[in-house]
């Protein structure tokens, strides 16, 4: 039988709860790490403040196991999900965790307190003393302590041979009631049934005198061959009086062995005055037909022994030899001189204390008299009840009247024989075996023939009759009583009043004690239950009355007993129902009936035990009984019947309220174990299986309701939570089979409540009830889904059902939402998650459903967002200053931020339909591909304006706001890669969007070659001013006179520095910044070439010479430090114009002309012109 966890109580439930709060406060001295803090706060708030935990511990059915193993499962997958720590295995960390809850849960820090309070608690459960078991029944049958004392002395229920004797009065007078019992037989189911009901009972009555007589009597005892002939006589009969005397098997003398133990121990010896007191004296001892033995030696002046001699004899009435002797020291001595010699006959059971007892001397002795005291303690054995001198005369046996030594010997629990033995003899002289015989008290029988005796009694047999009679009279009463026990006679023999005499001597007769215990119990009103027969009482009825109150105590001591009896109670409904002949259905029926009283009212029932008791009796009334067909009542059919229906009922409400009944998959495997007593209830007999498809209808239904329920009560605990009432749930008493009706009054009244919250708050709620449904369902998932694994697709239907409920609610708070606005997404995105991660629910009704009612409000908020961007981007790049934000300015940041949030934004929908997800997605792209190419055009029309109206001259800085425009060309084209990236499975005919890289590439390019050539400008009105200065110009001459200095290539230099360093400091693309200087000093060393081949004919004018030679020499200086390659500074168009710039500056100075480099092999045709994008 399972040992029974310690039950939590209420007040217990309440400390548990304030020592894991003050753990969590902090107040302990358990230390804690982050993640086992987390994990307890968890399991605090989702298991210990759970309202079906409290339910769950006001039904008795839950432990501090139950406790623990929840707390396990909860961190067992926290602990799995952390990373690996060398060194540090994941056992380890789970070992230290419960270590540590056990610390939190005791309320102790040292987690070796309580272990042997709590072994020796468990232990007590299953082993209990009879004391323990007399004290738990006293208490279950209300009986008080006086009044059991008074029961079991005047029953003798401390006496083995009265209630062996008792026993087998009540199997007598069952079976002589048997043919009574035809006349009053209970109704059958068949009418052929009643023959075969007697036969049971007879069966029933022999299995209990097999088990009684079972019973060893004592060492020794006879063989089987004597026990129990009443077994072999009734298996056809009907009464004991039917079965012929000639087959009742005889006793033999030598049946008879008796084995007894004597102890003799001689302590001391007087009277040895005349021997010197230095004379060594001792003693022999022996027993008539024994060894000898011999005590230790003393001297005559002290002569004390402490020796015990033991002997073992057969004889019923031995003879002790005791010898004393002196030792004789004389050279011619042979043997000690005997000083005395003593006989002793002992009686078994006799008294033990020491007494003096006189020697016979041998002839010639001339001392005093001589003495020793002795004990003798001659034990009696099992099979002796009782022994003494009676006198006897019989008509077959002890025909003559005279005293004779007489032993009551029990052969078997059933064979009895009253023995007389003479001395030294092992066997008995004459023996009368007492089957059949009846025991009374008679009178005072007169004439010389009775002579001798006082006190009479008689043993009474058909043919026969046996007259005893006693010296004292309390002695005949004890012989009598011995005899009436030994006879399993139904007649009590009543003992006359006994004269003062007797009653002198009762207060140290052990019959004495019988006879006041029976006088207390008739002062206390008891003698009638004493005295009554308990053939006459209706045992099944008391049986029920004993089954209830038991169970209603075991059902409120310390343990989760969830219905089951502990093992004492077990041992005492056991016999009861052995002894007394309770049948087993009816015993059966009647426990699952107080079994389901109890769980209809909320106390928690272990299905296994149901289904035990449920499974025998539906064998016993389907008649598939395994050891063979018995009798059917029809009162056991009817009572089948209607617990059948209330165990259907029951079993349906529990699997209907799983989650209530059985919350977070406590006890381990009820429900599990509910379902298949479910099946086994179904089945229309026992040999049946029920029809598969069958089964599943009747869960589905459950299921269906499950749905409703589940939901019912979490929406309404939303909303309780939600308005911060602290109350219970369960305020009123919730009745155990709810109908659907019901339930849908109540979700009625909750949505009724909600509908008058403004929308804001619907939504908030619909989102809290979201969440507490997915909870939900995410529990039922772990601590349920084992259990109902084999009817996963059914629990599949339930979920869907579950969801379908919640739909209501949920479209009617999105109906009431103002139009555009778009919190309700989150809820969107809430249950998407959920259900794309659940198999079971993924694309399933609620999931298509989710997915129509969203679908408008995506597109909607599209458009909307679609427009919202392109009315931002007109009227804010209109409004525009072009100072630089992020990347870029303002307005791009903005547009840019907004077009990757909508798209994130719709990424994180995670959108279930593959199609409309990539039709979002490409929309998106789309927008997003129109929206940056009207960034662009905006900003390109102001590049352009600016380009047509600005006039560059030496002086000119290019603008930050240039810049900034260039910069968010840059920034649309980084941004297009993002939010209109191609996808790989789209075709060319459906890239709408490919066009927007090269429009932004181009557009890129575009402006900077157009800012180059800006930039040239400058140069190209430097060469127009120095093309005055040619030889043969009208006014060569006129400026010929003036002397203008350095300044114009000092102002176009410092132009070149500074638009430069302006370039490379604003513009935030590296190959953007190249591509510009590239082109600015590709275009500028060939417009210098092309005006100075232009002057091939003519020498330049010094003027001329010394303002382009210095130019071209800074120019190279200045672009390398912008990252020019040398190969692009020194190209063959620059080491032409130097070395022409050199020649005419030699020939102005008639010097001889030395080039600086030999440029020849460097073309500029060696360097690609480049895009920004290369």
């Amino acid at each position: 039988m399972a040992r029974r966890q310690a039950k939590v109580s209420k007040q217990q439930l309440h400390t548990i709860k304030e020592r894991f709060k003050a753990f969590l406060n902090g107040n302990t001295k358990i230390a804690s790490d982050e993640a086992f803090y987390n994990a307890v706060r968890a399991y605090y708030d989702i298991f210990i403040c759970s309202e079906r935990v409290l339910k769950l511990v006001v039904s008795g059915g839950c432990s501090a196991n139950d406790f623990r193993e929840v707390f396990k499962s909860i961190i067992e997958k926290r602990v799995r999900s952390l990373p690996e720590i060398h060194g540090l295995s994941k056992e380890t960390v789970l070992s230290a965790w419960m270590a540590k809850f056990d610390a939190i849960y005791r309320g102790e820090d040292d987690p070796r307190k309580g272990t042997s309070r709590i072994a020796a608690s468990a232990a007590s459960e299953l082993i209990l003393s009879k004391e323990q078991l007399y004290e738990m029944f006293q208490t279950i049958l209300g009986i008080k302590k006086y009044e059991h004392q008074i029961l079991y002395n005047a029953c003798q229920l401390d006496n083995a041979d009265e209630q062996a004797a008792c026993i087998r009065r009540e199997l007598q007078r069952k079976m002589t009631n048997i043919p009574e019992q035809r006349k009053r037989l209970p109704p059958f189911l068949i009418k052929d049934m009643e023959a075969l009901y007697v036969e049971e009972q007879q069966a029933e009555i022999n299995q209990l005198m097999g088990a009684l007589e079972s019973l060893p009597v004592a060492k020794g005892s006879s063989e089987s061959k004597y026990s129990l002939y009443r077994l072999k006589k009734v298996q056809n009969s009907i009464s004991v009086v039917d079965v012929p005397d000639d087959t009742d098997p005889t006793l033999s003398k030598s049946d008879i062995v008796l084995s007894f133990t004597i102890e003799v121990v001689v302590s001391e010896a007087r009277g040895l005055k005349q021997l010197p007191a230095k004379k060594i004296v001792y003693c022999t001892m022996e027993v008539e037909g024994g060894e000898k033995l011999q005590t230790g030696q003393a001297e005559a002046g002290k002569p004390v022994w402490d020796t015990q001699g033991d002997f073992t004899t057969c004889h019923a009435r031995p003879i002790i030899k005791i010898k004393l002797f002196a030792e004789n020291l004389g050279i011619m001595a042979l043997d000690d001189k005997e000083l005395g010699r003593l006989i002793i006959k002992p009686v078994p059971g006799g008294s033990d204390v020491f007494e003096w007892h006189a020697l016979t001397a041998p002839k010639g002795w001339t001392g005093g008299k001589l003495e020793l005291k002795v004990a003798v303690k001659m034990d009696k054995p099992l099979n002796l009840k009782k022994s003494g001198m009676l006198f006897a005369h019989g008509k077959t046996l002890w025909k003559k009247w005279k005293k004779r030594f007489f032993v009551l010997v029990q052969v078997s629990q059933y064979t009895f024989a009253m023995c007389s033995y003479m001395e030294k003899k092992s066997e008995p002289s004459d023996m009368m075996q007492l089957d059949g015989y009846t025991v009374d008290y008679c009178e005072k029988i007169e004439g010389e023939e009775f002579k001798g005796g006082r006190f009479f009694f008689k043993a009474v047999k058909e043919g026969d009759q046996m007259i005893f009679a006693t010296d004292e009279e309390l002695e005949r009463t004890v012989w009598v009583n011995k005899l009436y026990m030994a006879t399993g006679q139904s007649h009590k023999p009543v003992a006359p009043k006994l004269s003062m005499v007797a009653t002198a001597l009762e207060s140290s007769s052990t019959l004495s004690r019988v006879q006041g215990a029976a006088d207390r119990a008739k002062k206390h009103g008891f003698d009638d239950l004493i005295q009554a027969d308990p053939s006459k009482f209706d045992h099944h009825y008391l049986f029920e009355q004993l089954q209830r109150r038991t169970l209603d105590h075991r059902l409120s001591d310390s343990y989760s007993c969830l219905g089951w009896f502990s093992p004492g109670q077990v041992f005492v409904l056991d016999e009861y129902c052995a002894r007394y002949g309770v049948r087993g259905c009816h015993r059966h029926l009647y426990y699952l009936s107080d079994l389901l009283d109890r769980a209809e009212t909320g106390i928690m029932i272990d299905p296994t035990l149901l289904h035990y008791s449920f499974a025998f009796c539906a064998s016993h009334v389907h008649g598939n009984r395994p050891d063979g067909i018995g009798t059917i009542t029809v009162d056991e059919k009817n009572k089948f019947e209607e617990i059948k229906d209330r165990l259907w009922n029951l079993l349906a409400h529990q699997i209907t309220h799983f989650r209530y009944c059985f919350p977070f998959g406590r006890p381990e495997g009820a429900l599990k174990a509910t379902l298949s007593l479910f099946e086994r209830v179904m089945m229309k007999d026992i040999s049946t299986p029920v029809p598969p498809e069958e089964f599943r209808n009747e869960i589905r239904k459950c299921l269906q309701k499950a749905a409703l329920v589940n939901y019912t009560r979490v929406s309404a605990y939303a909303q309780i939570e939600g308005i911060s009432v602290r109350k219970k749930s369960s305020s009123r008493p919730h009745p155990c089979y709810c109908s659907i009706f019901k339930f849908r009054i109540l979700h009625k009244e909750n949505t009724g409540k909600r509908k008058d919250a403004p929308p804001d708050k619907r939504l908030d709620d619909i989102m809290h009830l979201a969440e507490l449904c997915i909870d939900l369902l995410q529990q039922n998932e772990e601590h349920h889904a084992e259990a109902l694994a084999w009817v996963a697709d059914l629990m599949a239907e339930h979920q869907e059902i579950f969801w379908s409920l919640f739909s209501v609610d949920m479209d009617a708070a999105l109906a009431v939402q103002l139009p555009d606005t778009w919190d309700s997404f989150q809820l969107f995105q809430l249950l998407n998650d959920y259900l794309s991660n659940e198999p079971s629910l993924q694309r399933g009704k609620f999931h298509l459903h989710l997915r129509e009612t969203f679908a408008p409000l995506v597109i909607r908020y599209i458009d909307l967002m679609e427009s919202s961007i392109a009315q931002s981007v007109h009227k804010d790049f209109a409004k525009e200053t072009w100072i630089a934000v992020g990347e870029g300015c303002n307005s791009s940041e903005e547009l840019f931020w907004k077009l990757g949030a909508l798209q994130q934004f719709i990424s994180d929908l995670n959108w279930p339909d593959e199609v409309m997800e990539a039709h979002l997605i490409k929309r998106l792209k789309l927008m997003s591909a129109d929206m940056v190419e009207s960034c662009i055009k905006r900003t390109k029309e102001r590049l352009d304006k600016w380009l047509s109206t600005t006039k560059f001259s030496t002086d000119y800085v290019i603008p930050s706001t240039v810049f900034v425009m260039m910069n968010v060309i840059t920034q649309a084209k980084k941004q297009s890669q993002i939010l209109c990236a191609r996808e790989e499975s789209e075709s060319e005919q459906h890239r709408y969007h490919s066009d927007v890289y090269e429009v932004l590439t181009g557009s890129q390019k575009d402006v900077a070659e157009r800012i180059a050539e800006k930039l040239n400008s400058v140069l190209n009105a430097l060469l127009h001013k120095l093309a005055r200065y040619d030889h043969g110009s009208l006014l060569s001459s006129v400026f010929a006179l003036k002397n203008p200095g350095n300044e114009m290539e000092l102002n176009f230099t410092r132009f070149v520095k500074t638009n430069l360093s302006r370039v490379m400091k604003e513009l935030s693309e590296e190959r953007l910044k190249k591509y510009i200087v590239k082109k600015w000093y590709t275009s500028m060393v060939m417009r210098i070439c092309e005006w100075l081949s232009h002057r091939m004919s003519d020498s330049l004018h010094e003027y001329q010479l010394k303002t382009l030679l210095p130019i071209t020499k800074e120019i190279p200086v200045l672009f390398e430090h912008c990252g020019l390659p040398p190969k692009r500074l020194r190209c063959t168009t620059y080491g032409t114009v130097l070395s022409r710039l050199q020649v005419e500056e030699a020939m102005h100075k008639g010097e001889q002309i030395h080039l600086d480099e030999d440029y020849r092999g460097y073309s500029h045709s060696d360097d690609e012109d480049s895009d920004p994008t290369s």
